[in-house]
């Protein structure tokens, strides 16, 4: 689990609603009774359920989620069934609403590129970048949990990974042994990757003996002809493969042998649809 903090919750709320729902108080709804419910149109992996509910909380609404997060749905399902207040319920309406469809399709665009990776390679692993829509991290992180993801890196301070521009910051860039040493040594807690930016760096860096070579944008035959080079070696290096990596060519990917793919396209999946329903509350 994410934890995301109430400052963060009282912010998704407040981008919409800081000063209440004009509409309601003129029509003098504000202390009527009434039911919400949010329904996932076109079904599929489903996120954001666990947040929508904080929100809803904090708004003094009852509310029951029918689904967890990471759950694949049919079309049509009630993700969420809630009743309070007509002014509270128009409150939390688009704020959740938002958060439900930009979720699901984060962790529905996961989903679906997971289900074609391990139909080539059960234990492979599709990773999510920290490059995230500016401003929904926490949302994104996760949705693509929840997806069937791991998180790449968090942030810079997690992981050691030499890119090309640090190597251009150094006095030697080429002096791949002597930077995967240096790593090492400063870091011993930690594997060294390194990013390779075509085939003669990435045989550098296997000479060097780093842990883990990212190949950035490289093609599939690319990718193939260095995993034979590795068993050739005999070497304990490992590939991964960043760039490019996204639904219409995952399926390509998976089949190179490599086991680790770096990805930030589900981020940008279009919105999936979640129709909200409000109505006065039946009494007997």
């Amino acid at each position: 689990m994410i934890y995301l903090p109430d400052s963060l919750i009282d912010q998704l709320l407040l981008d919409d609603i800081q000063y209440g729902d004009l509409t309601t108080r003129s029509l003098g709804l504000q202390t009527q009774q009434g039911t919400m419910t949010f329904t996932s149109k076109q079904g599929g992996c489903v996120s954001g359920i666990a947040i929508a509910a904080r929100m809803l909380g904090k708004l003094g609404i009852d509310y029951q989620c029918h689904y967890r997060d990471g759950e694949v749905v049919d079309t049509n399902s009630c993700l969420i069934a809630a009743s309070g207040t007509i002014e509270a319920l128009h409150q939390g309406w688009k704020a959740v609403q938002n958060v439900l469809e930009w979720c699901c399709g984060v962790s529905h665009y996961t989903h679906q590129m997971v289900a074609i990776l391990k139909q080539y390679q059960p234990t492979a692993q599709l990773a999510c970048t920290r490059k995230t829509v500016p401003g929904t991290k926490f949302l994104a992180l996760t949705a693509i949990i929840a997806g069937g993801a791991i998180i790449h890196r968090a942030g810079s301070a997690e992981s050691i990974l030499l890119f090309t521009n640090h190597r251009n910051c150094l006095s030697v860039p080429d002096d791949w042994s002597s930077h995967v040493q240096t790593l090492r040594i400063a870091a011993p807690e930690k594997q060294i990757i390194v990013e390779a930016d075509n085939s003669e760096q990435a045989l550098l860096a296997i000479e060097a003996g780093a842990d883990i070579i990212q190949l950035d944008k490289f093609n599939p035959r690319h990718v193939r002809e260095l995993q034979q080079e590795i068993r050739d070696r005999n070497s304990s290096c490992r590939l991964s493969v960043a760039g490019g990596i996204n639904l219409q060519t995952i399926e390509d990917y998976a089949q190179t042998g490599v086991s680790l793919f770096v990805t930030s396209a589900p981020y940008y999946a279009p919105p999936r649809d979640i129709k909200v329903q409000i109505f006065t509350q039946k009494t007997s």
